[in-house]
């Protein structure tokens, strides 16, 4: 038996990842609002177009919301070295303080409901050390940090969850394998010998959203064929 039918927001709407996940619960009748930098997003009940995800920027729900999820991300790698300072703040701009704007602006939606849940997006690389990742780590770790905080602030009311994807079939992550060479070199770097899709990806934020998760909270959950825990 499905769910009663409940509402979700995504931030980021327009990814690859969100469009998925929306699928999802659309197909089990659920409401998904959408909130993009992008116009046209298609997948949605309804889409909220913004300029940016800063604080101040989001539109005014006045629904209870039984779920969020914070899409926007970056992947900018490069020695160490090379890295701006520019570099650094605009990626914690985007992963992390557009996630808290975003929370903030829906926790009393979130309050409204019974059993809400939030999920955030990290990465392998928060946890793991790989080469030319400092400003993504830094800012995925801090999102993990987050979620942990959060999880005990918001307890028992609002369940917060995080997922950590390893290399996912995105456009973000287009230019990393958009020849079969990159492709290959990436399979075989994975203990699954595959990278990640978008459905694999949806289906557990579709899970941490659902009442089938709702004895878990303050995990990182790594979806990333076994990159985390695994060496070959």
């Amino acid at each position: 038996m499905n769910d009663p039918q409940k509402r979700y927001l995504f931030a980021g709407a327009s990814s690859k990842i969100a469009i998925e996940t929306a699928n999802l619960l659309r197909k089990k009748k659920n409401i998904v609002m959408g909130i993009s930098t992008k116009n046209n997003i298609e997948g949605y009940d309804s889409v909220y177009e913004v300029n940016n995800y800063n604080f101040g920027s989001f539109p005014e729900i006045t629904d209870g919301i039984d779920g969020i999820v914070y899409f926007p991300g970056t992947i900018n790698l490069k020695p160490f070295h090379l890295f701006t300072e520019k570099d650094f703040l605009n990626d914690y701009n985007i992963n992390v303080l557009g996630a808290i704007a975003f929370t903030q602006a829906y926790l009393k939606n979130l309050k409204s409901v019974n059993s809400p849940s939030i999920v955030f997006i990290s990465s392998v690389a928060a946890t793991q050390g790989m080469p030319y990742h400092s400003s993504i780590s830094a800012a995925k770790s801090a999102i993990e940090g987050l979620t942990r905080s959060l999880a005990a602030e918001l307890a028992p009311k609002i369940r917060v969850n995080c997922v950590a994807p390893s290399l996912t079939e995105t456009t973000l992550s287009e230019k990393f394998i958009n020849t079969p060479e990159k492709l290959e070199a990436s399979q075989k770097r994975n203990p699954l010998k595959k990278i990640g899709s978008a459905t694999d990806i949806a289906n557990a934020i579709e899970f941490l959203l659902s009442e089938k998760s709702n004895w878990i909270t303050s995990q990182t959950l790594s979806i990333d064929g076994g990159m985390n825990n695994i060496k070959l």
